[in-house]
């Protein structure tokens, strides 16, 4: 006889269609009262759902002995109704001292990436866990606590990949009065008393407080504002979505969008509607770039809006999750980034260094240079003969005025250009930044120097002492394709 909460939860996995027959679906049981109630009620329906159950348990090692005696306890348990059992260990305390990260974090962490295993080796289709009714809660009152937007107040998602929660409308006191009818021993974990904690806080002292002075049905409430949050969530971020495909321009590492698309994603709106669909474009842009977890702010968010505003191109910001962002003129730039910037920073510095001796024996001389993709052409042509050849003054090089070594280079700091048409030698660095060719853009930026002197550098008049004039009679001109 199946009891009238595993008819409850029935009704509900069939309206959620969380779970198909066939699914090899494992209970994670840590030996608590919701999650050992949980697996009790999943036995009652497998055979009518048609999945094939097992029992998944993850021993963080948190607790000694008493972590030890959970493992046993649920061991115990799948061996008495005859189920596989999954089990996975680690210890949560030294790698999170390792990483200097939060405890409870990584738990959470090395405890999912455990069911993603078993997800990818293909011994599970899906793992049930048991957050209750309560637990949304409570997870609602943590997020408004420290301070949440939307997506915050969503709380606990009721199927996550293949992540499903089926007790998500179910009270805890009824899975413990349901265990008691089944004559079902479970095992307290002493830390969920701890209200040092905040969650244990709320859960012991501030919703017991909310329930008995202000609203009894306060977890019902919370359960339902989290339900709709999703929802009004889902909806929203599909229009972001659809403002990301249509605005962003995706590269191998990095995201591209110019700033007053960023700023007025959709042109029928108001600033103030454009300004909350503005921060949404964000979040997903940078959800699409970063490499690895980490919470974005509306801190972040807002500082990110004020870059496209009015932030100098060049500038770039550094985000959780491994992402700068970047200030391109009339764009913004973000990419995924390695853990350490200044490794990031040589290794990219590195990769765009070069220097190719140049001979001009030959009528026309190629250089190949695969640090920027790319090959330049020097042709040796009459002067001023062919002088129509060229699209502009100032792009010839005299031939007999260049002198041994000439070297194509990237630019270094310290190079000095004296540009035909200009008075004074100026640094290369003050012309790329007049210029508005970010830092960026600069790196591997290609000169060409004769006897260590800049001649040419991209983008600008030739030197005025290598410059063709009245005089030259043959002269060389510069030219670039991508490889």
């Amino acid at each position: 006889m199946r009891s009238s909460l595993s008819q409850q939860l029935l009704q509900h996995l069939k309206s959620q269609k969380s779970l198909r027959p066939g699914d090899r679906v494992g209970a994670g049981v840590s030996g608590g009262a919701d999650s050992t109630a949980l697996l009790l009620l999943l036995l009652e329906l497998r055979e009518k759902l048609g999945i094939v159950l097992s029992v998944v348990h993850f021993n963080h090692k948190l607790r000694g002995k008493s972590s030890d005696a959970d493992e046993k306890f649920v061991a115990k348990l799948a061996a008495k109704h005859g189920l596989t059992f999954h089990v996975g260990h680690a210890d949560v305390a030294a790698k999170a001292k390792r990483e200097r990260a939060n405890l409870e974090e990584t738990a959470r962490h090395a405890r999912y990436a455990f069911f993603a295993r078993l997800i990818e080796e293909d011994r599970l289709t899906h793992v049930a866990v048991a957050h209750t009714a309560d637990d949304q809660a409570e997870t609602v009152l943590a997020h408004i606590l420290r301070g949440t937007g939307l997506a915050g107040l969503g709380a606990i998602h009721p199927v996550a990949g293949h992540i499903v929660r089926p007790l998500l409308d179910v009270r805890r006191v009824e899975l413990r009065a349901y265990l008691r009818s089944r004559r079902q021993a479970w095992r307290e974990d002493a830390t969920n008393l701890d209200t040092t904690k905040m969650r244990a806080r709320i859960r012991k002292k501030l919703l017991p407080l909310l329930e008995k002075h202000f609203q009894p049905a306060v977890v019902e409430h919370l359960a339902t504002l989290a339900e709709l949050a999703r929802e009004d969530e889902a909806f929203l971020d599909a229009i972001a979505k659809e403002r990301f495909h249509v605005l962003a321009e995706k590269h191998d590492d990095s995201i591209r969008i110019k700033a007053g698309d960023l700023l007025q994603p959709h042109k029928e709106l108001t600033s103030a509607f454009s300004k909350a669909l503005s921060a949404r474009l964000v979040r997903q842009i940078v959800k699409n770039v970063k490499p690895r977890g980490g919470q974005l702010t509306s801190l972040h968010v807002d500082t990110i809006l004020a870059l496209a505003s009015h932030g100098q191109s060049g500038k770039s910001l550094q985000l959780p999750g491994s992402v700068a962002v970047r200030r391109d003129r009339d764009a913004l730039v973000f990419l995924a980034r390695a853990s350490v910037a200044s490794d990031v920073r040589e290794s990219k510095a590195a990769s765009r260094n070069f220097a190719y001796d140049v001979d001009l024996a030959r009528a026309e001389t190629s250089v190949r240079v695969p640090q920027l993709g790319c090959v330049f052409r020097l042709t040796v042509i009459d002067w001023p003969g062919k002088r129509g050849e060229t699209s502009q003054r100032g792009a010839v090089l005299d031939r007999h005025r260049l002198r041994s070594p000439l070297v194509l280079r990237n630019w270094l700091p310290g190079d000095t250009l004296h540009a035909l048409g200009r008075q004074h030698t100026h640094k290369l660095k003050r012309l790329l930044n007049e210029r508005g060719i970010s830092r960026w853009e600069r790196d591997g930026w290609p000169v060409l120097t004769s006897g260590g002197i800049v001649a040419w550098a991209r983008g600008f008049p030739v030197a005025a002492e290598f410059a063709a004039d009245e005089r030259t009679r043959a002269g060389i001109v510069i030219a670039e394709e991508q490889l």
